[in-house]
């Protein structure tokens, strides 16, 4: 419309552009809005919360409404990429008319918020229709909604005159034991309150798309959904709108954390689902789409509807709870007691066993970025446990107890970073990102940015790991007290290994002209100086102590500098006195399939790089399609009746070359081994390749995603999957380099497939290939197992024989 406007005027302009407020060139055309044509349609919005159902619920909605009335249908939906906790929009349209209105509905009859923390962050009823009507998810009774409701929703109620109805959809989906998926429970809802169908006829359909959608998943899910729309009908409570809320001045409201002005003018904007209406001017400066780290802690989702809260008379201060969490939304943090005494009431503290006297310990909960999925309390070895959950509304008001922690000054480890307890008093470089609740990849990039952090640099393949590792303008990377924090970048999905090599490559040629400088000017150099130039140029190449020795540089260069004008130059390249940890993350879908001939290249060129796969065995990310990763007898996309194919093994691949450190790992199977994995991985002088077992929501846990970490422990149990460890720089001393970590098999084999629902579902629709299929896995894992007792024996021959070789 714009367009055919500026065709009008007498002098148009040939170049113009649409969609954007190009204050820049000025150069775009303004929008003129969408005429409003009376008609019978209505239209629906529903404000979901990425991961409760809202959008898959809603796709059901339209397909029952067209298959079952003479109604047209349309849905559109808007949502950003993040794995979960995003923002999603639905907007649906029916009427009795063919539909074409190929945009999003800016005039809604009917709008539901199926995130009660939602009243307070966005403006829901914008674009809402007088008489129409408006559903809330309460966790509220009736007569609190005078108190909670912000001054401005309630001014729009009154002035609307809204029909107005709220449902306690989390505490019907508890009592069912559906957790936070409410998306029938509000579907449900929606039938009823618009009437489209009658209400008999709404549950049948909406039964009967439970089976097609849960029928896999065993009749007992089938059985809690069919309960959830039964009680959405039931669980309506209406709310008369009184006439004073039409001049409301008083009302909810959150309170506002201190923010940059980015994110109060980039991330907010974009956050509140209004990024389109951004000029382009606010990108000046950073048109190559550089952005900051550590944004995602401002979000603050409160996504949880289970907090744990912490006993201190039962921690013992193992710190596993925080290794664990896939959020970073619990941390052990060691203060001084003044500043435990100036805590407020609450911040409970615990004496702390370490080398400093005067330290408190304390494990403290971050409410509003906890996702509530229970894996930090079913992780917890205390014998009485350490971590209980508590329902959200009595954890949420001790936010204050986080934000005080976290606004204690920095202080250095007490401990170093000798094991997996002590590196948890690391500084965290990746917190609160989009992952789902449970996720069994983000406890890995956790524990390697806690030990490397400061130092690195990423690449990573497009997937889960670059989803939630950093969706616009979201960045869970995060950095430490001084500004040190990851590097990370992303490009694409099949080049990934090649791009984490040139990162590396470009920073080797950068530190060789460094170190051709230092030689050059090291003749002449004195005192302290001199001698830090010889500690630098000796252990330029190590890790361990690096910061160290470039701290020591920096300062001797800079006390210098007036004296010795030459040293500048130096002092110019002082980014890269430091010896970056070059890292290169992704998938089994990149690892394995789309990106495996990179990963070769890349591992065979010998580099100092090192590799993360987030193993879940099965492309996570774009829908749950199999991998070479995937096991046989597993469901996925492409494998629809099972996979008949083994399970790749990529590690052994690696080993083969004779030069790279290859591992595999399992977190919630020994935390120990992974550390001990990771740290030789970063040390080895050459390539590292760690393969880490993910538990996925495609895996289809039947205990839930809150014992992923207890999933892990029992694929190794049961010999699914092998801890391993291969040092080529062992075999140089004389040393086996192949260490089988994990102890022989005792689980159930059978047992642990069953417990997901990639297997058990096999048997349900495939019984007579279930069999077969099943004995397959097992027997291709003790295969495995074999091969690597073989190898490991193999390798105690071959250094017995040069040792009875040497002695003659």
């Amino acid at each position: 419309m714009a367009v055919y406007e500026h065709l009008k005027e007498e002098t148009p302009r040939h170049n113009f552009t649409l969609s954007i407020k190009d204050d820049v060139t000025n150069l775009s055309l303004a929008p003129l809005p969408v005429p409003e044509i009376p008609s019978k349609l209505v239209s629906c919005k529903f404000w979901g919360f990425g991961s409760d159902g809202t959008v898959g619920a809603n796709k059901s909605a339209i397909k029952i409404i067209g298959d079952h009335t003479d109604l047209y249908a349309q849905g559109y939906f808007a949502y950003d990429s993040k794995k979960s906790g995003g923002v999603t929009i639905s907007h649906l349209r029916f009427g009795p008319d063919p539909i074409r209105k190929p945009y999003l509905i800016r005039k809604a009859d009917y709008i539901a918020c199926h995130r009660p923390s939602y009243i307070y962050k966005y403006d829901l009823l914008r674009g809402f229709k007088p008489g129409g009507i408006f559903l809330l998810n309460s966790p509220w009774r009736k007569e609190d909604l005078d108190r909670v409701l912000p001054a401005a929703m309630k001014r729009k109620l009154a002035a609307l005159k809204a029909k107005f109805y709220i449902i306690d959809a989390f505490e019907i989906a508890k009592n069912i034991g559906l957790g936070g998926r409410i998306n029938m429970i509000m579907q449900s809802a929606f039938f009823h309150l618009t009437h489209i169908i009658p209400d008999a006829d709404a549950v049948k359909y909406l039964k009967d798309s439970n089976e097609k959608s849960y029928g896999r998943k065993g009749q007992n899910v089938v059985d809690m959904n069919n309960k959830a729309v039964d009680a959405g009908m039931e669980g309506i409570v209406e709310v008369e709108v009184p006439a004073e809320w039409e001049h409301a001045t008083t009302g909810g409201s959150i309170a506002k954390v201190s923010r940059p002005d980015f994110v109060k003018n980039v991330c907010d904007v974009m956050n509140r689902q209004e990024g389109d209406d951004l000029p382009v001017s606010t990108w000046k400066g950073i048109e190559d789409g550089t952005f900051p780290s550590g944004t995602s802690q401002y979000e603050r989702p409160s996504a949880a509807i289970m907090i744990p809260e912490w006993i201190p008379e039962n921690c013992i201060g193992c710190n596993q709870c925080g290794v664990v969490c896939p959020h970073a939304a619990i941390r052990p943090f060691l203060v001084t007691e003044d500043e435990a005494a100036n805590a407020p009431e609450g911040f409970i503290v615990k004496d702390f066993r370490g080398p400093v006297k005067g330290l408190k310990y304390r494990i403290v909960v971050d409410p509003e970025d906890c996702y509530g999925c229970g894996i930090c309390a079913n992780t917890c070895p205390a014998p009485k446990k350490a971590l209980v959950m508590q329902p959200a509304e009595t954890e949420l008001p001790k936010q204050n107890l986080w934000d005080y922690a976290k606004s204690l000054p920095a202080r250095d480890n007490p401990l170093g970073k000798k094991n997996l307890r002590s590196a948890m008093f690391e500084p965290t470089y990746f917190e609160f990102s989009g992952a789902c609740a449970g996720c069994g990849e983000t406890p890995y990039i956790n524990m390697v940015t806690r030990l490397f952090g400061d130092r690195m640099m990423i690449s990573n393949a497009t997937g889960c790991s670059s989803i939630y590792g950093a969706s616009s303008p979201s960045m869970p990377y995060t950095k430490n007290s001084k500004g040190q924090g990851p590097a990370w970048a992303n490009s694409l999905f099949e080049d990934n290994a090649e791009y984490g090599l040139g990162m590396h490559l470009g920073e080797a040629k950068l530190r060789s002209r460094l170190t051709e400088k230092l030689e050059a000017l090291l003749p002449a150099a004195e005192g302290d100086v001199k001698t830090a130039m010889e500690e630098w140029l000796a252990k330029k190449d190590l890790g361990e102590g690096t910061r160290d020795r470039a701290d020591k540089l920096d300062a001797a260069l800079t006390a210098a500098v007036s004296a010795h004008p030459e040293y500048k130059e130096l002092l110019d390249l002082k980014d890269h006195f430091v010896k970056k940890s070059q890292w290169i993350f992704g998938g089994d879908g990149w690892a394995y399939d789309i990106g495996f001939g990179g990963l070769d290249q890349v591992l065979a060129s010998g580099e100092d790089v090192n590799v993360l796969v987030l193993d879940t065995e099965v492309y996570s990310n774009t829908g749950g399609q199999s991998s070479k990763s995937t096991p046989a007898a597993a469901i996925a996309k492409f494998a629809a009746s099972g996979k008949k194919t083994k399970k790749k093994d990529l590690g052994m691949i690696a080993v083969s070359y004779g030069y790279i450190y290859v591992a595999q790992i399992a977190l919630g199977a020994d935390m120990n081994q992974a550390f001990k994995a990771i740290s030789e991985a970063e040390a080895y002088p050459g390539p590292s390749l760690i393969i880490a077992y993910a538990p996925c929501i495609n895996h289809g846990l039947k205990a839930g995603m809150g014992k992923s970490s207890e999933e892990e422990k029992r694929a190794v149990e049961c010999g699914y999957w092998c801890n391993w460890r291969y040092n080529p720089e062992l075999l140089e001393q004389g040393k086996n380099p192949f260490h089988l970590d994990s102890r022989e098999p005792k689980g159930n084999f059978r047992d642990y497939l069953m417990g997901e629902v990639r297997f058990a579902s096999l048997a349900k629709l495939f019984p007579d290939k279930a069999e077969e299929l099943f004995e397959k896995t097992e027997r291709d894992a003790k295969q495995r197992r074999e091969n690597y007792v073989r190898i490991q024996k193999s390798y105690d021959q071959e250094i017995a024989d040069r040792k009875a070789k040497e002695e003659k």
